[in-house]
């Protein structure tokens, strides 16, 4: 259920899950909801390209607290993989800087093994290199722009998880092989790097032409809106039900949400112990944040576990 943005003139924190369209920065995108909710207090959690649609999760004021702990979770995209050319940005949004012989890359010549044993090696723990116009940052600098000034730095390739890389679809596009895939990944994970590396280890050279981000940790694109929609009916996900969708829920006693209000520390739970504290077990709390409750259902505080106790993250109460 959501709530109108301001109530009693009080502008209200939560988040609002924006499908981004196309041609768009994710600044853009904040821009505008700022604009709708009258705020400055707001972030979102996870860039998407210009050219990428989907899933951006916004959060204005307490909620945008949330949004670093967000940013960590596992995304799922839709992505198409074009095979037979590669980019210096490696999406189409760059200049073509190779291409492979059209005999090399038609979908005849292009095996369902050689493109299996391609894609299962970009499954499950990889090695990977962000791309060079990333936003990652070398001595201080973004290095996309030490890579438009001409000093494209060496970035070192860091682990991220694939858990599921699906292909869809294969079609042929003249002398091009078009490759529709369903992407489910660890935060940190470029999908653009993806397409170069499947291009690579096919020897056709690969670019994304087309990337919708599906889902964000528990918000998916069936509760997105388009920024038209909000501009018509502009409200928040409240803070209380944010938390619940992403993360494990700890019931607290009346007792422990006073302490943990104040910064304190609660006896730690455990790896076995059930996702709702104080209802019939149904799963083991995992190692990432857990939303901790008041009796009346108000958000306390984001903890983490540690060796005999749990320890807040960020508090708001």
């Amino acid at each position: 259920m959501t709530e109108p943005v301001k109530r009693d003139g009080e502008v209200r924190g939560g988040l609002v899950i924006v499908d981004k369209p196309g041609g768009m920065t994710s600044h853009d995108v904040v821009a505008r909801v700022r604009r709708l909710a009258g705020t400055k207090k707001v972030g979102h959690a996870g860039t998407l390209d210009p050219m990428a649609t989907g899933v951006l999760v916004v959060g204005v004021e307490k909620a945008t607290r949330l949004l670093g702990y967000l940013t960590l979770t596992e995304k799922e995209y839709a992505a198409t993989i074009r095979l037979g050319q590669s980019t210096s940005t490696d999406d189409a949004e760059g200049e073509i800087t190779g291409t492979a012989p059209a005999a090399d890359v038609s979908a005849a010549a292009l095996t369902q093994h050689q493109l299996h044993n391609a894609v299962a090696g970009l499954t499950g723990e990889i090695w990977q290199v962000p791309p060079a116009v990333s936003a990652i940052k070398v001595g201080g600098q973004r290095a996309y722009k030490l890579t438009r000034a001409g000093a494209a730095p060496e970035l070192p390739a860091r682990p991220v998880t694939v858990y599921q890389f699906a292909v869809t679809a294969v079609r042929r596009e003249g002398d091009l092989v078009d490759i529709d895939a369903t992407v489910r990944c660890s935060s940190g994970t470029y999908i653009r790097a993806l397409a170069r590396d499947l291009g690579a280890a096919l020897g056709t050279g690969g670019h994304l032409t087309r990337l919708r981000r599906t889902r964000v940790g528990g918000y998916g694109v069936e509760d997105a809106r388009t920024l038209e929609q909000l501009a018509d009916r502009f409200e928040v996900l409240p803070l209380a039900q944010a938390a619940s969708a992403a993360f494990p829920r700890r019931n607290l006693t009346a007792d422990e949400a006073r302490r943990l209000a104040h910064g304190g520390r609660l006896a730690a739970v455990g790896r076995s112990a059930p996702e709702d504290v104080g209802a019939r077990p149904t799963r083991a709390i995992p190692a990432g944040p857990v939303a901790a409750y008041a009796p009346d259902g108000s958000l306390i505080a984001l903890v983490t576990e540690e060796p005999g106790q749990a320890r807040p993250l960020v508090v708001f109460a």
